[in-house]
């Protein structure tokens, strides 16, 4: 029974496995073998790891038929980006000179996900060092759905190994729209979680007040799942939020009725491409439909935070590189390498001024959610460009890519991308709703509510 259940919800197929309808065994070998089939492709897996998922597969199977089932993700075949220690195998964030490291520990994320009863398939692919390029000797995902087109940010391969069925829900990173870039080229549900609501000890550093630790999915409903597992507070990481973590799954049937969402029709209007103007209509129709109501706001003006990200990017990039830049400066891609030399060029009083500009965004940001619960936004301006547009790097493309990401990156605030159309290419499009601080179960509740009432997330590419 295990064939031919690749494209399940996550929560559909642990649901088989509790019943014992499906062996996890089965299902694992079963994905290992469409990842040998597809995935030589797709680029998607920088490391499989067969061997341990089965043995992991083997040990759920007896817990299971003994009676002794953790959850949801007990005997569940995922996959992790490749900046996450797993102990006992390498992780290389995408650069040739870290091919060889290998932690000591597994991340904190990744322990909670073996505790939680997940199989690990793997390690997915990403750009060097979590930022621009794919870089030797790693190739770059394609695009599932049209291999012509962009496969996303640096967590492209979390969003091809979820879309493609070669994984139920993969761990993801997002730094400045890592997670909900891939999900927008892959159409698939990416949730980012407020800074601090997941720890980052044992997670390959870009910059650290920047960085989240998320999930790619295939419902808000899964990426619910992967949040209960991995949120909460961590003696090793100083950053990660004591506020106590809610049930996920028990408040995902909330709705949205009453619910109040902004917008903000000059940031959903200007810029943005006709198609993706038309799929967010219908988006907020239908939340409209299921009992919210659509509030005006007015946003601060996010456009400072799109080109004030590189500058704080830059800088904790360079802390973070340290022990191998500039020391190693011919072994680094020429956008990382731009980036660290940014940091290194940047004064104390240049940097200030963009961290003070930061804080009046984030305040401005909080202020808004005095009014209303939820923010509509898209994710972004245009549907995902093709590869002959993304090899013309200009300020337009980079202010389409970053305008509805870098903002709530630099703010910290929470946001889910839920998939809503398609394009005329049959490429997908997505839509994001942002949230409060820690408000995830909110975020999580309304996504749930769009997926039971709309059919976006059940399509999948022919791959």
């Amino acid at each position: 029974m295990a064939e031919g259940l690749h494209y399940l919800e996550l929560r559909d197929l642990a649901r088989l496995i509790r019943s014992k309808q499906v062996s996890p065994v089965e299902i694992t070998a079963a994905m290992l073998g469409r990842i040998d089939e597809v995935d030589p492709r797709l680029h998607a897996y920088v490391r499989v790891m067969a061997d341990s998922a089965m043995e992991s597969a083997r040990a759920a199977e007896r817990d299971i038929a003994a009676g002794r089932w953790r959850g949801p993700l007990h005997g569940v075949p995922i996959a992790i980006k490749d900046i996450f220690w797993t102990k006992g195998v390498p992780t290389a964030a995408g650069m040739a000179m870290h091919q060889g490291f290998t932690g000591a520990e597994d991340a904190t994320v990744v322990r909670r996900l073996r505790e939680a009863g997940a199989v690990l398939l793997g390690k997915l692919t990403l750009t060097e060092g979590v930022y621009a390029e794919h870089r030797p000797p790693y190739d770059a995902p394609r695009n599932p759905w049209n291999g012509s087109f962009w496969s996303g940010a640096s967590s492209s391969g979390s969003g091809v190994a979820v879309a493609a069925g070669l994984c139920f829900a993969a761990l993801a990173s997002e730094t400045g729209g890592s997670i909900k870039l891939p999900s927008a080229a892959s159409g698939v549900t990416g949730l980012k979680p407020t800074w601090g609501r997941v720890s980052r000890h044992g997670v390959f550093e870009l910059a650290a007040s920047l960085d989240h630790v998320g999930t790619i999915a295939r419902s808000a409903a899964d990426a619910a799942v992967m949040l209960g597992a991995i949120a909460g507070a961590d003696p090793q990481d100083s950053t990660a939020s004591h506020q106590p973590v809610p049930d996920y799954l028990q408040s995902l049937d909330q709705g949205v009725r009453e619910l109040r969402i902004g917008l903000d029709e000059a940031w959903v209007r200007e810029g943005v491409d006709e198609g993706t103007s038309y799929a967010l209509d219908g988006a907020l129709a239908t939340l409209e439909d299921l009992g919210a109501s659509l509030q005006p706001v007015r946003l601060p003006d996010g456009n400072d935070m799109i080109w004030d990200w590189f500058g704080v990017c830059a800088v904790e990039t360079a802390l973070a590189h340290e022990g191998t830049y500039p020391s190693r400066e011919a072994e680094y891609g020429p956008a990382l390498a731009d980036l660290l030399k940014m940091g290194h060029s940047m004064t104390a009083l240049q940097h200030q001024r963009l961290l003070q500009r930061r804080d009046a965004f984030s305040r401005a940001l909080d202020a808004v959610f005095e009014r209303v619960d939820l923010i509509a936004l898209p994710v972004l301006s245009f549907p995902a460009p093709s590869l002959e547009r993304m090899s013309r790097i200009d300020d337009d493309l980079i202010a389409g890519l970053h305008r509805f990401t870098c903002p709530f990156n630099m703010s910290g605030h929470p946001g889910i991308v839920l998939p809503c159309g398609f394009t005329a290419e049959r490429t997908p499009i997505v839509f994001q709703l942002i949230g409060r601080r820690f408000a995830e179960a909110q975020l999580l509740s309304a996504g749930h509510a769009f997926q039971m009432n709309t059919g976006w997330h059940h399509v999948h590419p022919s791959s």
